[in-house]
């Protein structure tokens, strides 16, 4: 018997290569794929999908309570809806921070893969539109489920007075709106990614992340102080223009405002330094750790928190003094008074809701990027409640300190009106303190959110 077989070409000839460029009809079998991959990390998939319901739902509610404003065309309605614009304005930085956070942890949980499939072939090209495919999909079903808790807090929302009348129906936004507000998510999510491609090189061998050593000086610092100090200055002045004096108040706010967003930073960066040199056990080391590889990072977390709060101590403190001439203006006066208070605590409410989301997804996404390091640490007998302790103490320990700058800086921009407002409506005051106090502990909370995460990471490491 011959145990000679014919050659053919499938024998001898190695495989024929992927398509060049990574076709659609490629893309998106392998997505689909790998996205229905089962693994301790699938549960990861999660949190960005919550993220972006998240901002989803809030986006669409700040959109819905600042349009309700439209309906009013008297005296009284310009005022409004500046002010209504005003707080949309405040509430941009931590709704782009939670739907940057969320992206970039759509983006993250891939890295594992993104080698793999260039060892198997795949082009970058290939592996760009991947994961622009995915970060879209995930986004596009968290906006779908943000739509749905849109609606499911709107018959809440419609009781908030304004004018002395609750929001009621015109709470409801026209379904192009929504349909834009979940384009825009779908489109930041795809925008992310790509822009989160560009900062890591993708080889056969491995994902790598491109990072430069952030530098932050002490220069920014003194600067700080000095156009903070020159602000106070100037708006305690008198100015028998009213032009100047509009012009004096906004531009102190506006330059202390942008000085806040300079100095941010660099307070991380000295808080990182002294609890390096200060620290007492492992979760403070692994913090100051953390805290100093990317200052600017932790700063994007909680800076829509220190903003709102500065905005929040100087309305409040106005607001409360207007409150002391209620009863000698008319009755829509008075109800602005109350309405100014009423918008602050919801400005107030919102952003911590957006900071502690975003806070809890950023700190997962950290986790995924040091993962190795923390199957290590584990390896080494390091407790996962110190890891956690050290997760929350990052976040938690600037954003306590620069939200108490930030409050002084604005108390002392407006210092007199503290006083009087101190004295005469204590009660206004102990809520909006109240406020601050309370959206602190929620962020603690969204923080401790990451620890489904660690546990995942931990357990793909463990035999």
């Amino acid at each position: 018997m011959s145990t000679t077989t014919a050659s053919s070409p499938t024998a001898t000839q190695p495989p024929a290569p992927p398509p060049a460029g990574g076709s659609t009809g490629v893309v998106l079998p392998i997505s689909v794929l790998l996205a229905r991959r089962g693994s301790a990390r699938s549960a990861v998939l999660v949190l960005p999908v919550v993220a972006f319901a998240a901002t989803t739902t809030l986006l669409l509610v700040v959109l819905a309570g600042a349009l309700s404003f439209l309906r009013w065309d008297d005296d009284y309605a310009l005022t409004y809806q500046l002010l209504a614009a005003l707080a949309v304005v405040l509430l941009v930085v931590p709704l782009a921070s939670l739907g940057g956070a969320a992206a970039r942890l759509s983006a993250r949980r891939r890295d594992d893969r993104l080698a793999t499939l260039r060892l198997l072939g795949a082009t970058t090209a290939t592996v760009a539109r991947m994961t622009v495919l995915e970060a879209a999909a995930v986004a596009l079903t968290g906006a779908v489920v943000g739509v749905v808790g849109y609606l499911l807090l709107a018959p809440f929302v419609q009781l908030i007075h304004f004018r002395g009348e609750p929001i009621g129906s015109a709470f409801w936004l026209a379904p192009w709106i929504v349909a834009l507000a979940v384009a825009a998510v779908v489109l930041l999510a795809a925008v992310s990614a790509v822009v989160g491609l560009r900062q890591v090189s993708i080889s056969p061998l491995g994902v790598r992340r491109r990072t430069d050593a952030p530098k932050v000086g002490w220069v920014r610092a003194a600067v700080g102080v000095v156009v903070i100090g020159v602000a106070a200055v100037a708006m305690q002045g008198s100015y028998a223009d009213l032009a100047v004096l509009v012009a004096v108040v906004l531009g102190g706010f506006g330059a202390v405002l942008a000085v806040l967003n300079v100095l941010g930073p660099w307070v991380v960066a000295v808080l990182a330094r002294r609890q390096l040199r200060r620290a007492q056990n492992p979760a403070q080391l692994l913090a100051a750790r953390s805290m100093a590889q990317s200052p600017k990072a932790v700063w994007r977390q909680v800076s829509g928190v220190v903003m709102a709060c500065f905005i929040a101590v100087v309305a409040g403190s106005g607001v409360a003094t207007m409150a002391m001439t209620g009863d000698m203006g008319s009755r829509d006066d008075q109800l602005l008074v109350v309405d100014v208070q009423t918008g602050i605590l919801v400005t107030l409410l919102a952003s911590f809701l957006m900071v502690a989301a975003s806070a809890g997804v950023t700190q997962a996404a950290e986790v995924l990027d040091r993962a190795e390091l923390y199957r290590s640490l584990d390896r080494l007998g390091m407790p996962e409640a110190t890891m956690v302790a050290a997760q929350r103490r990052t976040v938690m320990k600037p954003l306590v300190v620069i939200t108490t700058i930030s409050v002084a800086a604005s108390g002392t921009l407006v210092l007199p009106l503290v006083g009087i407002a101190v004295v005469t409506a204590p009660v206004s005051v102990l809520v909006i303190v109240a406020s601050i106090v309370g959206g602190v502990l929620l962020v603690r909370l969204g923080v401790t959110t990451s620890r489904t995460v660690l546990r995942s990471v931990l357990a793909e490491g463990r035999p």
